[in-house]
C-alpha cells in the first residue's frame, strides 16, 4: 500500500454487503459483498472473503476472492489466495500456492480496456507456461 496514505480497514469480525468507496486504501480482513471502489490500493488478507467487483490503483489478494478485478496498476494474487473471476490490471503476479481461475487481461495502458488475454490458470508459473495464440507472456 502506498505509504503516508489513509488505510480503511474492515476488521476480521465485520461483514458489509453492497457499495464500499474508499477516498484511499481499504485493508479486508473479513466479509463484503457488492462492489468496492477505492482510489488507492485494495488489500484482502489471508481470512478475508469477498464476493465483489473490484476497482482500485492495486489489488493484494491473500483471502478468497469472486468478482471481477480492475486495476490500473498491479494485480497480485499471494499464496494460499484464490481468485475466482476475471483480472484487467497492467501487471499480474501470480505467486506458488496462489489459484486463480479466470481470464487475465493485460492492458499496457492501465485504461481497463485490454487487447489480449489469457485462459484460466491455477497456480504460479501456469500463466506465462502456456503456449496459445494472442497470450500475453507475464
Amino acid at each position: 500500500m502506498a505509504e503516508n496514505a489513509e488505510v480503511t480497514v474492515v476488521g476480521t469480525g465485520a461483514r458489509l454487503e453492497g457499495n464500499v468507496v474508499s477516498a484511499g486504501s481499504l485493508r479486508i480482513d473479513g466479509q463484503v459483498k457488492g462492489q468496492i471502489n477505492a482510489d488507492g490500493d485494495v488489500a484482502l488478507s489471508p481470512q478475508s472473503q469477498v464476493d465483489a467487483d473490484i476497482r482500485a490503483q492495486n489489488v493484494s489478494v491473500a483471502g478468497r476472492f469472486k468478482g471481477n478485478i480492475v486495476v490500473k496498476g498491479k494485480a497480485h494474487l499471494a499464496r494460499g489466495g484464490r481468485i475466482d473471476g476475471n483480472i484487467t490490471s497492467k501487471t499480474l503476479v501470480v505467486e506458488e500456492g496462489g489459484v486463480f481461475h479466470g481470464q487475465s487481461v493485460m492492458d499496457a495502458t492501465g485504461s481497463g480496456s485490454g487487447s489480449a488475454s489469457t485462459p484460466a490458470a491455477s497456480g504460479a508459473g501456469s500463466v506465462k507456461d502456456q503456449k496459445e495464440p494472442n497470450q500475453v507472456k507475464v
